[in-house]
């Protein structure tokens, strides 16, 4: 699929939803079909509990850590930085959190408040595949997470 009908299904999506979960979860099967990916997440982080809770997923089965503390896994990373992780090699890395034993690559996207000051949520996607992320996906995730942002409360 090419970005920009990625990124227009994805509006169309989410600017008629009528139920955020159902809309979360359409988000998520549209994104892992994009590149056959195996699993795609969406997280809501909740700063002052301290935690980041899966909403919904796409793919074979619940995360391991449905929900867990902020500071944790690849996912506490983004947050903490405010920037998109891209993991070619998830067992190389000493902050991956195991939800399949057979994932390779992951890159996780926060999800900004509507003033772009604070990640409400990330977008988490896992590839089988070693370095299955290019520029270009990171480009494309990061636009999705622009588009998504209305499904989380303001």
């Amino acid at each position: 699929m090419e970005r920009d009908k990625i990124v227009t299904d994805l509006y169309n999506l989410v600017s008629t939803a009528k139920d955020r979960i159902a809309a979360l979860r359409g988000s998520a099967e549209l994104l892992r079909s994009t590149g056959s990916y195996r699993w795609v997440g969406l997280y809501e982080a909740d700063r002052a509990a301290g935690t980041v809770t899966n909403m919904v997923w796409a793919g074979p089965g619940a995360p391991e850590y449905p929900t867990f503390p902020i500071t944790k896994g690849l996912t506490g990373a983004a947050i903490s930085s405010r920037k998109t992780v891209n993991i070619g090699e998830v067992t190389a890395d000493p902050r991956y959190l195991t939800a399949f034993g057979t994932t390779r690559s992951e890159i996780v996207v926060p999800v900004f408040d509507w003033a772009g000051e604070n990640v409400v949520g990330t977008i988490d996607v896992e590839s089988e595949k070693p370095n299955a992320f290019g520029e270009d996906v990171v480009a494309l995730l990061e636009a999705c997470s622009i588009v998504i942002r209305p499904l989380w409360p303001r």
